[in-house]
């Protein structure tokens, strides 16, 4: 498989070498430096383009590479406001996007155990639930993106019904801590909290190495593939 990366950061490092180890080969390169190179000419040379830029740049980047055709899997988080409009652009042109808050394969059993246990804990509302996360002081959006997803399968399952980014004793808030501090990868935690004893699970990244290795995982499954997926049709999990 052919790969372009868009963002050559030390994630997208990170996915190269995974990639390389794999037996594939990375034929584009597009970070800062060279933003010129990201033209349909250069992309037509991959099977597949890698995104993991930044909020303010990966809408653009998705849809210049839904335009050349090239199937996309994108990492960045902070631009799902535009949601709509590259679900759109996606649909028109019969093109191929993959993106996950999180492409961690950990991650994803644990986005699947939160919403188990957020389904238990619906029928006890003697339990408070609570969230923190902790990064890296790189990390540009707060909350992680993989945040904002364990927040909005809580609030599906259960009487919360919104997320603020500070501690909160409001009943219908659920409260999210953010943290950063180097050199963490990212720690989230889920905490039920009653007046008799807690229940909390704990997802902790000891290297970037999960995060990349999903990522490439995705770019492999979308071969011969059009449509929108998410990591629970990469894993099997839906």
């Amino acid at each position: 498989m052919k790969i372009a990366l868009i963002g050559y950061g030390k994630m997208g490092k990170a996915i190269e070498n995974i990639a390389l180890e794999k037996g594939h080969e990375v034929v584009v390169k597009i970070d800062l430096d060279n933003a010129d190179a990201f033209n349909k000419e250069n992309m037509a040379r991959a099977d597949v383009a890698i995104e993991f830029t930044g909020p303010h740049s990966a809408f653009d980047n998705i849809m210049k590479c839904l335009a050349f055709g090239i199937p996309v899997v994108s990492g960045s988080t902070g631009w799902l406001e535009q949601w709509d409009t590259v679900k759109k652009t996606c649909e028109e042109k019969n093109g191929t996007l993959i993106y996950a808050s999180n492409f961690s394969i950990g991650v994803n059993l644990f986005f699947e155990l939160n919403t188990y246990l957020a389904k238990l804990m619906s029928r006890h509302p003697s339990y408070n639930v609570s969230m923190e996360e902790i990064h890296h002081t790189q990390k540009k959006d707060a909350p992680s993106g993989t945040a904002i997803t364990l927040a909005e399968q809580v609030i599906a399952n259960s009487h919360k019904t919104s997320w603020v980014n500070q501690a909160t004793d409001s009943a219908g808030e659920l409260g999210i801590v953010s943290e950063r501090i180097d050199p963490a990868p990212g720690t989230h935690k889920v905490r039920y909290s009653s007046a008799v004893d807690d229940i909390e699970i704990i997802h902790t990244a000891h290297s970037r190495v999960g995060f990349a290795g999903g990522a490439v995982l995705a770019a492999e499954f979308t071969a011969g593939k059009k449509g929108i997926f998410g990591m629970k049709e990469v894993l099997g999990l839906s």
